[in-house]
């Protein structure tokens, strides 16, 4: 990959020191936390989700379901919150997403889901972090 300029650039050293060990590893290193661990797997508040690294609004609480696929599942992101990149580690080839602000990695979008958009986002639940409606 291309080293992208993003309005929030760190040192690694930087990142190390304000994220925990399981966020740096995702966001930073392209981490993937076991499925069905994550606090917002099945989390339901009303709310937004933000990018742990930096706090970028990536998307609402009205877009989030239940995929059952162990990780936090949204068919809609907040329009420019996302990069998306040629993903084909794994011997796969699928589409990651990082935060266009950070360039943290979120997780990957695939063609899959059950909405009417026919979308999910398929998010590590280290990469962010929730603000409920009620704050």
């Amino acid at each position: 990959m291309k080293k992208n300029k993003f309005p929030i650039a760190k040192s690694d050293e930087a990142w190390k020191a304000e994220l925990d060990p399981e966020a740096y590893r995702v966001l930073r290193q392209k981490g993937t936390e076991y499925p069905h661990s994550g606090i917002y797997n099945s989390h339901f508040e009303a709310g937004n989700y933000y990018c742990k690294g930096c706090n970028n609004l990536l998307f609402e609480s009205n877009s989030k379901f239940e995929s059952g696929c162990g990780w936090p599942s949204f068919d809609k992101a907040i329009e420019g919150a996302l990069m998306y990149l040629k993903d084909t580690s794994h011997g796969m080839l699928r589409t990651e997403i990082i935060c266009a602000n950070c360039g943290g990695h979120q997780g990957h979008v695939f063609d899959d889901g059950p909405t009417a958009s026919k979308t999910r986002y398929c998010v590590n639940s280290a990469s962010i972090t929730f603000e409920s409606k009620d704050s």
